[in-house]
């Protein structure tokens, strides 16, 4: 199935700042964000990320239809997509529709995937440098655009029983 976006407004997706996993530094605008070299001094909270440099959106989707865009620029590792609201955060976790997660990652550079089991390796043939996501809510699916080669990556199918939020899981490196 193909969804026409171009009457879609873009949403300003912003982080959300007590899920920030300690280490990581937010814009003032809270648009962006990067990996610090030291751990920040933040106050324990279930709702943080304790162990991984992730992070949610501040949104959360109910209903609807839902499309924002991510810059990943060049970086060699980063994992995209959208969670439950009541996804743990504290530990080592897997994401995956299992645990509450419809995410795609970049690994070593040059290794895309659909984070599901069995985890299937996608091809690209243009390097993203912004991903398009788009949820539908009611569909119960969440779509992946590389935005650059302006083509589709992977669609998530399933049905939604929690409100989800942007996931994002900043990788390597240390730019934004």
């Amino acid at each position: 199935m193909h969804h026409v976006i171009l009457f879609l407004s873009l949403a300003h997706v912003t982080v959300d700042p007590n899920t920030a996993n300690a280490y990581l530094l937010l814009s003032r605008d809270q648009r962006s964000v990067r990996v610090g070299n030291k751990r920040r001094d933040v106050p324990s909270n279930p709702k943080r990320f304790d162990t991984c440099t992730c992070i949610l959106g501040r949104q959360r989707f109910t209903a609807g239809m839902h499309y924002w865009e991510v810059e990943v620029g060049d970086k060699p590792c980063w994992t995209l997509g959208v969670c439950e609201e009541c996804v743990s955060r504290q530990g080592i976790f897997t994401p995956s529709p299992a645990t509450g997660f419809g995410t795609v990652w970049l690994h070593n550079g040059d290794e895309y995937a659909a984070l599901t089991s069995p985890l299937p390796e996608l091809m690209l043939r243009v390097k993203p440098r912004q991903i398009g996501i788009l949820l539908d809510f009611e569909a119960g699916e969440v779509f992946f655009y590389n935005v650059t080669g302006s083509c589709h990556i992977y669609t998530f199918s399933g049905i939604f029983l929690e409100p989800l939020r942007p996931y994002f899981y900043r990788g390597c490196g240390q730019a934004a």
